[in-house]
């Protein structure tokens, strides 16, 4: 009985200890995947900074102004003015459509009125 009793408490340290084993992979493993998405993102991060440091430098105002004088001839750009913008009397509103909805519910009340007073008229 004794024999037994330490056979399965030496398979149940073996289970614990393949069990703690495979939990120690897991773990290292979930960590590496973690450090090689932190690692990208910081790589993402620097390319993103580069890329909005370059967009800046694409726009800086002198840059453009430069581009419109080089090439005015094809685009005609010119700045914008308070000529350039409506008044707001010239802007066309839609017209509102006519509805239709409000004749049929006269329609509609007459007849339930007419229904309502046959009905009385057929009660004893």
């Amino acid at each position: 009985m004794r024999s037994l009793l330490y056979l399965c408490t030496a398979l149940g340290v073996i289970a614990l200890a393949a069990w703690a084993y495979r939990e120690n992979h897991l773990t290292q493993q979930a960590m590496n995947q973690q450090r090689a998405l932190e690692r990208e993102i910081a790589a993402l991060s620097e390319a993103f900074s580069i890329q909005r440091a370059e967009w800046a430098y694409l726009n800086r105002p002198d840059r453009l102004r430069e581009l419109v004088d080089l090439n005015f001839e094809r685009l005609k750009l010119v700045p914008i003015t308070a000529a350039h913008f409506g008044e707001i009397g010239q802007v066309a509103y839609p017209m509102p459509e006519a509805r239709s909805e409000v004749f049929d519910t006269i329609e509609l009340s007459g007849e339930i009125e007419q229904l309502s007073a046959t009905l009385e008229e057929s009660l004893p």
